[in-house]
């Protein structure tokens, strides 16, 4: 079977979004794709130039690392960051002579310019025998960034965290940029905003289990597929039942038993929300029905995610859990790149275990796929409210049971409207569940003041 066939046209020219929309396994022709004309697949075997966003987070950090190990392969032309580790920015534009830097914070465009000086000086250079990228700071300027068509760019790798990577994925589509995401986060709140934007085979994803479904599909085509199975570690709190999460502080949820992921990523993994977000991202990319979607604990994170067949075979996508795999897979595709991180190690005897989430003690996975059949603006919200409770909980003012019981209530509030939806649509629900959860979390701190007085 050739690859692409008999599927959609989203994810390397192959499954769900860019063509329809499907609720419930029916599809809306009024949300056809428009695709951008501007389009093509980046040829293979040639040097690919890559813009990454979020370059001083997690994910960025380990694609320039992949960048690095490959020169041949790829090039990076321009990066962005939020601006709060300039430091790191600058050294990684330097290193890496990039044409241009965007930061969104609007005050930090100066402090990045003396961070290039001082770099420039710590590495010996003299004044004029170095460049200064181009730097551009501002709300707006990580986007424009993404949307370049002034700069060489093939691969633009989302990896801010967050909704805030929404615009981003936005103007990488409009200018006919291939997409490596790994901000869900913008799919999951931008839903048929991003559809109608992607053409056949413009988006990647790098979420490591949404890049294992991609490659185990390929081994079928739409009619024979049963279910989806989406593995999850079970955090660090795998077990335990909710009375014993109620005291869990924010360094024990912080502490992840197999991944090395930013904060906020690590504090959805330890609730579960973070999977709830990839169940909907996987509807969304891959055009299967919520209930056909399965979630399962696999605490060694050695399997990434499962396709179960319709004549019974189910195909396993395995690998350590490094997500330089992924990442140096979407900045690739649809060639793989080699040495992007060492194999299992099939000479070790190990052992790989298997086991059903517990729904109640972890309830964000099943309010996470109602947000989704409910669709609209809700899967927004549920993302908003859960940021706002998740740094209420980092600074102590939420307990750990209390995101998700937050989260729910602000979902449960809110009325999604009708109509087609539009971005500003999206913009006004995430602004009101970002004000009803911080309503909600400072009612909880005053609530938890008043009884420790």
């Amino acid at each position: 079977m050739p690859f692409g066939a008999g599927w959609g046209a989203f994810v390397m020219g192959r499954f769900g979004v860019g063509g329809a929309r499907r609720e419930n396994g029916c599809v809306d022709p009024s949300e056809r794709a428009t695709i951008p004309p501007t389009f093509r697949v980046p040829e293979p075997g040639r040097r690919r130039d890559v813009v990454i966003l979020g370059s001083t987070g997690s994910i960025g950090t380990q694609a320039v690392d992949v960048v690095k190990a490959n020169p041949d392969r790829f090039r990076v032309t321009a990066l962005a960051a939020g601006g709060g580790r300039v430091d790191l920015l600058a050294e990684q534009a330097l290193e890496l002579g990039v044409k241009a830097v965007a930061v969104a914070k609007a005050g930090a465009a100066e402090d990045l310019q003396l961070a290039f000086y001082a770099e420039a000086k710590r590495r010996g250079f003299e004044r004029g025998e170095f460049a200064i990228p181009a730097i551009s700071a501002g709300p707006d300027a990580v986007a424009q960034l993404a949307g370049t068509t002034d700069l060489p760019c093939d691969v633009v790798l989302n990896g801010i965290t967050g909704s805030l990577g929404l615009a981003s994925t936005i103007a990488a589509l409009s200018a006919g940029h291939l997409l490596a995401l790994a901000n869900k986060e913008s799919l999951i709140v931008g839903g048929p905003l991003v559809k109608r934007l992607a053409a056949p085979g413009q988006i990647v994803p790098v979420d490591s289990e949404h890049s294992a479904l991609a490659q185990c599909l390929a081994a079928g085509d739409r009619t024979e597929v049963r279910r989806l199975v989406v593995t999850a570690s079970g955090g660090p709190f795998r077990g335990r039942s909710r009375a014993e999460l109620a005291g869990v502080t924010p360094e024990q949820a912080l502490n992840h038993p197999t991944w090395d992921m930013g904060p906020v990523i690590t504090i959805n993994s330890a609730t579960l929300v973070n999977k709830g977000l990839e169940v909907i991202e996987a509807h969304l990319l891959f055009d299967v029905p919520f209930d056909d979607i399965e979630v399962v604990v696999h605490p060694q994170s050695m399997i990434h995610s499962m396709v179960e067949f319709v004549d019974g075979t189910t195909f396993a996508h395995a690998g350590p859990p490094n997500m330089r795999l992924p990442i140096a897979y979407a900045l690739g595709h649809p060639k793989r790149v080699p040495e992007a991180a060492p194999p299992v190690d099939w000479t070790k005897a190990q052992s790989w275990t298997f086991e059903p989430l517990d729904h109640e003690v972890f309830p964000a996975v099943r309010l996470a796929a109602e947000a989704g059949r409910r669709g609209r603006t809700v899967p927004a919200v549920y993302n908003a409210a859960n940021e706002e409770c998740v740094q209420a909980f980092l600074e102590h003012r939420l307990p750990f049971t209390g995101i998700v019981d937050t989260v729910a209530r602000v979902v449960s509030e809110h009325e999604t409207g009708e109509g087609p939806l539009t971005l500003d649509d999206v913009l006004r629900a995430e602004t009101w569940a970002r004000e009803r959860a911080r309503e909600l979390t400072s009612a909880e701190t005053a609530g938890v003041r008043g009884a420790s007085g």
